[in-house]
């Protein structure tokens, strides 16, 4: 049939709906309400902020309801392994496959068990800290100690991207001074708040933060019991790079460049620094529609497009980091097989 301007006239306000915003026509298909669970049950940590800043655009695009639940990461699994039907989806970062990779029970294999959705940003703050007192005032200080038989504590919350940072170290020490990975050794912690306190109650000579978290506390006159000083940060910096200028609190970007690739090294092989990006991405159930996991992908690659959402990232300290679902799977597959291959060499 060929339509004609008084054709197309005459199929009234909804088909103009349709013509005038074609992921909302195309929406159909998805559920009117959809739930975001995320792996963490805080709603002022930076998973929870992430992920409201895409519900909020991708709701808006869509022209449905997205409602973000912070159940954490066991429920926030289980809860989208049981929904086929697109009504939950899952909002998280690397954590998800770090910790299967580390054997934490309960945790499946993400990319056998769910789909992979689109990445849509990078926290660049991922970081270790020290008192500014202390006698490792870097990444150097730390390693000369660990090859001279000394224990150097290293408080983490275990089986995520805080261990993998420390995984990462301990890699390093073992390429430099084989034997010396012994030393870097583990204070395992929960919350932001319990490492900090680990620092304080000189249980932990190193632990790992976030500039976000941390910042504040590096501002501190040494002489404050609390106060820390940055030895590494962890994102590429390339990465790094692109975050505002005026970096965070009183710590400009160029100032945070110091800690990291390359001027601080972290070697990976002798040759390649070890630098580890914090990336969010959407995990959807293994049995769910393709056609609504594509939806929602091409909203996300309209929403990028137009640029708006970038603003609003950068303003939170994030790095926009759009991957279609394809690109992003073949991104993450090689960077999980990456750090499965050091888990793997540091075991035992």
């Amino acid at each position: 049939m060929k339509l004609t301007r008084r054709s197309l006239l005459a199929t009234g306000a909804g088909a103009a709906v349709a013509l005038a915003s074609p992921f909302v026509a195309r929406a159909q298909s998805l559920p009117r309400n959809i739930r975001m669970v995320i792996g963490s049950t805080s709603t002022g940590g930076d998973t929870y902020q992430n992920s409201s800043i895409i519900a909020e655009a991708l709701a808006q695009k869509l022209g449905v309801n997205i409602r973000v639940d912070p159940v954490g990461t066991n429920e926030a699994l289980n809860a989208t392994g049981r929904d086929s039907r697109g009504t939950t989806i899952m909002l998280h970062h690397d954590q998800i496959y770090l910790s299967y990779l580390y054997g934490v029970p309960g945790v499946p294999d993400a990319f056998a068990d769910f789909a992979i959705g689109p990445t849509v940003a990078i926290n660049p703050g991922d970081c270790f800290l020290v008192p500014k007192k202390s006698p490792y005032q870097s990444m150097e200080d730390a390693f000369a100690a660990a090859a001279k038989g000394e224990k150097v504590r290293v408080a983490i919350q275990p089986g995520g991207v805080s261990e993998i940072g420390f995984t990462g170290m301990r890699n390093a020490a073992r390429v430099r001074n084989p034997g010396s990975e012994a030393n870097i050794v583990a204070v395992n912690t929960g919350s932001q708040a319990d490492k900090n306190q680990a620092m304080w109650d000189d249980l932990a000579d190193v632990i790992n933060g976030s500039i976000q978290a941390n910042e504040q506390f590096t501002q501190l006159p040494e002489d404050d019991r609390t106060a820390m000083r940055f030895v590494w940060i962890t994102a590429r910096p390339e990465t790094l790079a692109q975050a505002p200028e005026a970096g965070m609190g009183g710590t400009s970007r160029e100032e945070m460049l110091k800690f990291a690739s390359p001027q601080t090294s972290v070697t990976l092989d002798g040759s390649k620094d070890f630098t580890f990006d914090k990336e969010f991405f959407l995990l959807f159930n293994k049995e769910m529609d393709a056609g609504m996991a594509s939806e929602i992908d091409g909203a996300l690659k309209a929403i990028y497009a137009a640029g708006e959402i970038q603003k609003r990232q950068t303003k939170a300290f994030f790095i926009p980091n759009y991957l279609p679902q394809a690109e992003a799977k073949a991104h993450l597959t090689s960077k999980r097989d990456t750090v499965a291959s050091i888990i793997e060499k540091l075991k035992g």
